[in-house]
């Protein structure tokens, strides 16, 4: 951070990440240049008896040798430079593009250089060639190496191109505006280059451009690279475990709030009769099965196509089948459902596999054990429901008895309506409703699933009073506060654990940007110490040491000191961004989490079961607010609590240990 300026434009990578690739770079060509080497001793010599050509190819030869070692001096000179200063210390590597510059013209006379070896290997015009079938190989190698090099040139040029990098920008001094439309136009082209197939979709156009606006608001003139998101994402985990620790020390987290517990008796007290642990483990199982037979390989490995074939229909895509959309040939979606809920193919009434963006599969099941009529929505398992996931910026939302300024996700909020319309196709929902009147209607979802399902739970809650909805890991920008206050009377929550889709909302994300940007002018390592820390955490875990050693006091930066050479400029600017950047929101009204949300986390051993060695409860729960998830935090396990199968696991394991537990008690009481 900043980017590096060359050739007049801006590139999509910093002065400081040429560290890893020079190295690459210097173990290949050195490499490249024994081989060289080799040849020369051994071929050179014989050149001298050739009719013709053997002057060119001495030429050919010491260019090479002498193109590879002035390569490696300049890979030495990039890694030493790259290497230098932090990473907002930009005018310690005030070299690097004169370097980088060196670099990219001799290019020119190596690729000269290589099609000229080209012709002499392989098209027979140059009559020099030798019999010795090591130093024949090996020109030959060398050649297509060289080939592989310079694809790979081209590779890296289109990787670190940014289409907004030209200098006109600069000089014309554009506004917000047309920079955000510049920017939109830039993900909307890469959006319909990479996700073609979604160009079919009714709603296509409409998420890549809203999707588009929300990645240009978060990202515009921050001069961040990707680079930098990575090494800011490595550095914000060792704030927060810095800060946490710090917490922990003055004993802010034991009097802020209710604390975690074990004691489920005492927890459940004050909550309906129907949100319990057991019912939510219950439920949790029809909502896996909405995943079809993806989730039941993944959930069985090994034995998952043999579970499918007992359930699957073969050629059932030639016979009659009313009540279920969008399958495959062998209904092997179909065969999922049955396989997960375990129910008989008569009591799943109606199943949409139809996945468009907006458009999510689900499954309306009859279960008999708890007499209720059960709507589980899908989460997201493909790039069409990372669209609808990313439509996040809020829309109104009305349903019954809900305020009238209230606010929902809007790729959610289409969905729920998607799915409603199909209920209301021939009278469906009413139908099994009326026919089953002693049933409960209840509605579950997992992820992106779980928040369409309060959502629709909303709407059909003042036709069904006794509705009730069970949504697990549930996105944290789905409904505004007060309409999220109102679905605490019929949707129980859970989430498990550092669950980062819990805390991923337009809000956490550009509070993530301003942190990162915070925290990268804080840190004083250079981002190669950065990325190898990173690698160093994800195998060993944080040392204690490096919450101290990596910061520097910024107190007393400040944006006057820094004017006084381009450099400096350039920190003076990332100063004010990372001010400014608070104050540019994508949506200015802040969305929740719905429901009452049951939080579960793993519970540390107390000294005493750590030296005797004895167990104890796994897990701890309590009761939270939906203010509790607005930061995003990077934590290890956050993509693995996220994990249904991970929410599926924790639920049993406490209905296992309370098993055990209780009958611990019932045989002192004897």
């Amino acid at each position: 951070m900043p980017a590096l300026r060359l050739f007049g434009r801006k590139w999509l990578f910093g002065s400081d990440d040429l560290v890893f690739p020079g190295i690459f770079e210097f173990a290949f060509r050195i490499a490249w240049l024994a081989l060289i080497s080799c040849v020369i001793n051994k071929y050179w010599h014989k050149t001298y008896t050739c009719d013709e050509h053997g002057f060119m190819i001495r030429i050919y030869l010491a260019s090479i040798i002498t193109i590879i070692c002035i390569n490696l001096i300049l890979c030495v000179l990039l890694i030493n430079q790259s290497a230098q200063g932090s990473i907002t210390e930009v005018n310690a590597r005030r070299f690097v593009a004169p370097l980088l510059t060196l670099k990219v013209i001799f290019i020119i006379p190596e690729t000269v250089l290589n099609i000229f070896g080209s012709i002499w290997a392989f098209c027979g015009s140059i009559n020099c060639k030798t019999d010795d079938f090591y130093s024949k190989t090996v020109i030959e190698i060398t050649v297509v190496l060289n080939w592989i090099v310079f694809g790979l040139i081209i590779f890296g040029f289109l990787l670190v191109y940014n289409p907004l990098g030209s200098s006109k920008y600069r000089k014309t001094h554009p506004t917000e505006t047309f920079l955000h439309k510049k920017v939109s136009k830039v993900w909307i082209n890469r959006f319909r280059w990479v996700f073609c197939c979604l160009r079919r979709d009714e709603y296509g156009q409409e998420a890549f451009m809203q999707v588009a606006s929300l990645l240009s608001a978060l990202f515009r003139s921050t001069d961040l690279v990707p680079s930098d998101i990575i090494a800011g994402s490595i550095l914000l985990r060792v704030r927060q475990k810095r800060e946490t620790r710090e917490m922990r020390r003055i004993r802010m987290l034991n009097a802020d709030g209710p604390r975690y517990t074990t004691d489920m008796m005492r927890l459940f007290a004050t909550s309906p009769p129907w949100m319990t642990v057991a019912n939510a483990r219950y439920m949790l199982r029809f909502a896996l099965s909405s995943y079809g037979w993806p989730m039941v390989c993944y959930l069985k490995c090994c034995s998952g196509c043999f579970k499918l074939l007992r359930n699957a229909t073969c050629c059932g895509c030639c016979r009659s089948q009313n009540n279920v959309v969008d399958d495959n040939c062998c209904l092997c979606h179909f065969g999922g459902v049955r396989e997960i809920s375990r129910l008989r193919a008569d009591d799943i009434v109606y199943v949409s596999f139809k996945n468009h963006v907006f458009e999510l599969p689900f499954c309306l099941l009859l279960d008999h054990v708890k007499k209720q009529i059960v709507l589980t929505v899908r989460g997201s398992l493909s790039f069409r429901d990372v669209f609808t996931d990313l439509t996040a910026d809020a829309t109104d939302f009305q349903a019954p008895n809900f305020p009238v300024n209230s606010a929902a996700h809007r790729g959610m909020v289409i969905g729920a309506e998607k799915i409603i319309q199909k209920l209301e196709v021939g009278n469906l929902l009413n139908r099994v409703c009326d026919t089953y009147a002693d049933y409960t209607l209840t509605l579950t979802g997992h992820s992106l699933g779980g928040g369409v399902s309060i959502l629709i739970g909303a709407k059909l809650r003042e036709k069904y009073p006794d509705l009730r909805v069970y949504a697990f890991a549930t996105p944290a920008g789905l409904l505004s506060r007060e309409a999220a206050r109102i679905t605490e009377s019929f949707v129980f929550t859970v989430g498990v654990g550092d669950d980062f889709v819990m805390r991923l909302c337009v809000e956490s994300v550009e509070n993530i940007r301003t942190n990162v940007i915070e925290t990268l002018r804080a840190c004083k390592l250079p981002k190669y110490r950065i990325l190898l820390n990173g690698f160093g955490y994800t195998m060993f875990t944080i040392p204690s040491r490096d919450l101290e050693t990596t910061w520097r006091d910024v107190s007393d930066l400040s944006v006057q000191q820094s004017v006084h050479s381009p450099s400096d400029q350039v920190n003076a600017e990332a100063a004010l961004v990372s001010k400014e950047i608070s104050l540019r929101r994508f949506a200015k009204t802040r969305l929740y989490t719905g429901g009452r949300i049951l939080h579960i986390i793993r519970r540390k051993k107390t000294e005493m079961e750590k030296k005797t060695k004895t167990g104890g409860p796994t897990y701890e729960m309590k009761w939270c607010q939906p203010e509790e998830f607005q930061e995003f935090r990077v934590m290890p396990r956050m993509v693995l609590d996220h994990l249904p199968d991970n929410v599926f696991k924790c639920l049993t394991t406490i209905l296992e240990e309370q098993k055990v537990q209780d009958s611990k008690v019932s045989l002192q009481s004897l």
